[in-house]
C-alpha cells in the first residue's frame, strides 16, 4: 500500500465536523493488510467541562476527549461483524447453501411465507421482507413473540422482485446461525469471528460499568433522563436483550480494523477468500440499488472503484477495497446530537474520498 496518506487533511475534515456540532467526537483508522497505516481521534466523548483535578476519568464522559480506544456503539456494523462472518462460517463449513430455500432446511419456517426465501435473498436485501417496523408493537415485548412474529410474517413483495434494506433480514439469519448451530449469535460471533480475529474490545451489549465508561454516549433517553452509554441504542436489540443480528455490538477503531486486515486478505481461519470473493461483488443482478453480501458499493462510487462499505446509524461506518488493498474505519456519536444522517453523510464522503485517494 502506498503510505502517502494524507492523515492531517483526514482530521482536519474530522475535526470541522466537531466545530459543526455534526458529532461530539470521532476516532479513525485507516490501513493495509499489514495494519494500519495511520489513524486518530478527535473532539469529546460529550460537551461539557473538562473533568476536575486529580480526576482524569470523572464520573462521566462530558469534558473527555475521544480517545482511538474509545468504544463505540456500532449499530447496523452488527450485521457485518457478527451476522456476515458467522454465516461465511456456516456456508464455508457445508452447513448452509446460499440458495435453498428456508423452509427445506428450516422445520420451522416450511410452510410459511419465509420458507421461499433463500439465505442469497436475505444477505442481498431481496427477500421481500416488511421494512422498518416497531416489533413491540406488532408482536409485543416477549423476545419468543418477537421471534415467533418475525418467521410467521406475510412477506411485502416476492423474493428477489426489488433491492429493500430491512434490519429483518440480519435478525432472520442470526435466527437462522442459531437454529443451525444450537449456540446464540453473541457467543458465535465471539468464538467463530472475534477471539480469532483477537478482538478483545468487542463485544455486545449492556456493557459492565468500566468498560460503559470508555463509552461514547448515544441518544439522549427519556425514561432514563440521561445519554444512552454502553447500552446500544436500538430500541428493538433493546428488547431482545441487547444482543440480536440487527444490532448491539460495541468496539473500537482498532479492533475494527482487524477484522477488516481479515476481509482484505483472508489467508486464514475464520472465514476465507471464497466467502470474500462471493460477498465483494454485485450479487442483485440488473435490480438497483446493487448489493454485496451485506456489502454494499460507497455511495457515489462505481463497480469499478472498488469500495464497498456498511453504516451504522450512530455515525459509524467501515470501507474496504481488494483492488487498492485498503481499508478504513470513521467511528462517531452523531445521535448525541441529531438523527438527521445529511450532515453525518457529507463528512463520512469526505473522509473516504480522502482516506481512499488514488494511488
Amino acid at each position: 500500500m502506498n503510505t502517502t496518506l494524507d492523515a492531517p487533511r483526514i482530521a482536519r475534515i474530522l475535526q470541522e465536523g466537531v466545530r459543526a456540532q455534526v458529532y461530539p467526537g470521532a476516532a479513525w483508522a485507516v490501513g493495509d493488510a499489514g495494519g494500519p497505516v495511520a489513524g486518530g481521534a478527535v473532539g469529546l466523548l460529550a460537551p461539557g467541562p473538562a473533568p476536575r483535578s486529580g480526576d482524569p476519568s470523572g464520573d462521566g464522559p462530558s469534558g473527555r476527549p475521544t480517545r482511538p480506544d474509545t468504544l463505540f456503539d456500532l449499530a447496523s456494523l452488527t450485521k457485518v461483524i457478527a451476522v456476515w462472518p458467522v454465516v461465511g462460517t456456516l456456508v464455508e463449513g457445508g452447513k448452509l447453501v446460499l440458495d435453498a430455500p428456508l423452509g427445506s432446511f428450516w422445520p420451522e419456517v416450511a410452510g410459511r411465507p419465509l420458507g421461499d426465501v433463500t439465505p442469497l435473498h436475505l444477505l442481498t436485501h431481496t427477500a421481500g421482507l416488511p421494512l422498518r417496523a416497531n416489533l413491540r408493537a406488532l408482536y409485543g415485548s416477549d423476545p419468543q413473540d418477537v421471534r415467533d412474529g418475525v418467521l410467521r410474517e406475510v412477506l411485502r413483495r416476492r423474493p428477489g422482485e426489488a433491492v429493500e434494506y430491512t434490519d429483518r433480514a440480519a435478525l432472520v439469519l442470526g435466527y437462522l446461525a442459531e437454529h443451525l448451530t444450537g449456540l446464540p449469535l453473541a457467543r458465535l460471533a465471539a468464538g467463530r469471528v472475534w477471539e480469532p480475529l483477537g478482538m478483545a474490545e468487542t463485544r455486545f451489549g449492556p456493557l459492565p460499568d468500566p468498560l460503559a465508561a470508555r463509552c461514547a454516549p448515544t441518544e439522549y433517553d427519556e425514561e432514563t433522563g440521561a445519554h444512552l452509554r454502553g447500552t446500544v441504542h436500538d430500541f428493538s436489540t433493546r428488547l431482545l436483550g441487547g444482543a440480536c443480528g440487527i444490532a448491539g455490538t460495541f468496539s473500537t477503531a482498532g479492533d475494527l480494523g482487524r477484522f477488516l486486515r481479515q476481509v482484505l486478505d483472508p489467508v486464514r481461519p475464520p472465514f476465507g477468500p471464497e466467502w470474500v470473493a462471493a460477498s465483494l461483488r454485485v450479487r442483485t443482478g440488473e435490480l438497483a440499488p446493487v448489493r454485496g453480501l451485506f456489502w454494499h458499493l460507497a455511495p457515489g462510487t462505481a463497480v469499478r472503484d472498488d469500495i464497498w462499505v456498511h453504516y451504522g446509524f450512530t455515525g459509524t461506518g467501515m470501507w474496504v477495497s481488494p483492488s487498492r488493498g485498503r481499508w478504513a474505519v470513521l467511528l462517531t456519536n452523531k445521535l448525541y446530537f441529531t438523527r438527521a444522517t445529511g450532515p453525518v453523510t457529507a463528512v463520512r464522503d469526505a473522509f473516504r474520498e480522502a482516506a481512499f485517494a488514488p494511488l
